[in-house]
């Protein structure tokens, strides 16, 4: 028992204390919601400046492909037309004026992109359209990389994110170009935020088959994608923090029957089309043959890849799109076993070319071929070094804060597994490009704290 006069005083001291408790809890949730509108505020700002930069380089810079520049691009457009027209995904190129006009089953590209855009076609005629839609994915990239910044490290790093995502060439470049990389970049940084956001609620299971939708979604993008959902729950699965392994197992579980159940109707799709499976595209064979052969294995031009090459692309046997991506496959592997001496020097050469680390200035020229110009790709170098620095201080940061970094590091895992078995372009990277983003801002808004908290120990001090 306590006595009275202790009693009455610990009365009289909570009276006196609880109002002031009371009004600082007031006071911290209005500087929160203050703290949030000034996030959203800025972030408006930094979006409206995102919109400048890719409607100038739409307007002002990119093109379309033409008879000089006749690269992926010319497939999306033609194809997105063939869709809205009615003949589902066939040859775009079967159908062109002066061609034979036959409609043959095509899946030379995963369906994403031509989705997007055939309504777009449907309505509206020319390129430049189609490059502001491209470049609107563009936007929801910057924003969404703000979003997961700010979810891994608070509303400056966020803000940081932002602003670099908006004005980095390596990612606008891709807005005006009627290409995959902006489209899919939507998705994959949906995907990564998705699984940060059900890493807080592991339990609330329709969170883990919104990551594996997204991931779906990523790889109707690019096909390489399709690793991304594997590659997190295997990060999942070993990340004790989520919680027991009974709620690990059924989150990895869940996130890859919902890919699965993306992918399923292009699947079948394309099973009622083909003579021999295609998964998400055909595209794979004539990557992978055009890779290994001799001009690809050695000299300044190892790594890359020889589509117009004679001794690097063998005439296609008879069948559909299906068995010569079939049959290139076969070619490929069967050079890579008659080289196999030569097959790590190439690897390392090809991820040494994906991150730019090997021969980069080979881009220059390389990229101009596909609509890149000259000046942006030495301009997004400029950039990509020092974001690239920033990058890995910004993991090891994370790592210091024992906070989980694998999903950010996930879809540069995907990249270099795509490398391994094609070759090294920068535009291959473009689905990392937003999390070296990312993981930079969180190093600099980690470098501004430090730089406020020694401003206010000196003041404090003196």
């Amino acid at each position: 028992m306590k006595p009275i006069r202790a009693e009455l005083a610990e009365r009289h001291l909570r009276v006196y204390l609880e109002p002031r408790y009371a009004s600082g809890r007031v006071a911290s949730r209005s500087m929160a919601q203050e703290s949030s509108r000034r996030f959203w505020r800025i972030l408006m700002l930094l979006l409206v400046l995102a919109t400048g930069v890719r409607v100038a380089y739409v307007l002002g810079v990119a093109d379309g492909f033409n008879s000089d520049k006749f690269y992926d691009a010319a497939y999306y457009e033609l194809e997105a037309r063939t869709v809205a027209n009615g003949d589902g995904f066939a040859d775009p190129f079967r159908l062109l004026p002066g061609a034979d006009q036959a409609i043959v089953p095509d899946a030379s590209h995963p369906p994403l992109t031509v989705l997007v855009l055939a309504p777009i076609v449907k309505v509206f005629d020319g390129q430049l359209i189609l490059r502001f839609a491209s470049a609107l994915a563009g936007l929801g990239v910057v924003f969404l990389s703000a979003l997961l910044a700010r979810e891994v490290a608070g509303d400056r790093a966020g803000l940081i994110a932002a602003f670099i995502a908006a004005v980095y060439p390596f990612l606008w470049v891709n807005d005006g170009l009627i290409m995959s990389e902006s489209f899919t970049g939507v998705a994959v940084v949906g995907t990564v935020l998705a699984t940060y956001k059900a890493a807080r609620s592991p339990e609330q299971w329709w969170r883990w088959l919104l990551v594996g939708s997204l991931g779906g979604i990523s790889a109707l993008g690019r096909a390489e994608l399709v690793l991304l959902v594997p590659v997190i729950a295997a990060g999942v699965l070993l990340a004790r923090h989520i919680g027991v392994i009974r709620v690990r197992l059924m989150a990895s579980a869940l996130a890859g029957v919902a890919l699965l159940l993306v992918l399923a109707p292009w699947f079948i799709y394309n099973s009622a089309r083909f003579e021999t499976r295609v998964i998400l595209s055909t595209n794979d064979g004539l990557a992978m043959v055009a890779s290994n052969c001799d001009e690809a294995y050695s000299g300044d031009v190892i790594g890359l890849t020889f589509l117009r090459s004679a001794e690097c692309l063998p005439a296609p046997p008879r069948g559909d799109q299906s068995v010569v991506a079939e049959e290139y496959r076969r070619v490929a592997f069967e050079y890579m076993s008659d080289n196999a001496s030569r097959v790590p020097v190439v690897v390392l050469a090809r991820l040494g070319r994906d991150w730019s680390l090997f021969r980069p200035a080979d881009m220059l020229s390389w990229n101009i071929a596909e609509g890149r110009p000259r000046w942006v790709t030495s301009l997004g170098l400029a950039f990509y070094y020092p974001l690239l620095l920033g990058a890995f201080a910004g993991a090891f940061i994370l790592w210091r804060r024992k906070r989980w970094i694998w999903p950010l590091l996930a879809p540069g895992v995907v990249v270099s597994l795509g490398a391994i078995f094609a070759y090294g372009q920068i535009r291959f990277r473009a689905p990392a490009e937003p999390f070296i983003v990312i993981l930079c801002a969180v190093a600099l808004s980690a470098i501004e704290n430090k730089s406020r908290i020694s401003s206010v120990s000196e003041a404090v001090t003196n």
